[in-house]
């Protein structure tokens, strides 16, 4: 395999572990092969665009407000590394939902 195809398959490796833990932890659902995002996450989200809005953040990088909840979620349960995987991962999910294409 060559470095680039086996640093391609560590990164889905880690979007994977990534997403196992999101659903395990009820933040999102799989249903007929996608995935959702669930009121628990809706909810977070919505807490975190508050604390965004409230300090005058523009809005205008979706990964903000779903940083802001991950670690407003996980506080001190992940290291850094995984926290930004965990963003990685919800990034699709979350802009999926809220109807965004990809550009």
């Amino acid at each position: 395999m060559s470095a680039e195809g086996c640093a391609a398959s560590r990164k889905e490796d880690r979007v994977q572990t990534a997403l196992a833990r999101l659903e395990a932890d009820g933040f999102i659902v799989a249903s007929g092969g996608t995935r959702r995002t669930s009121r628990r996450w809706q909810q977070a989200m919505a807490r975190a665009a508050t604390k965004l809005y409230e300090a005058g953040d523009p809005g205008e990088d979706l990964r903000v407000p779903i940083a802001v909840a991950i670690v407003e979620v996980y506080a001190e349960s992940v290291d850094d590394d995984f926290a930004a995987e965990l963003v990685e991962a919800m990034l699709p999910i979350e802009a999926a939902a809220l109807g965004w294409s990809p550009r």
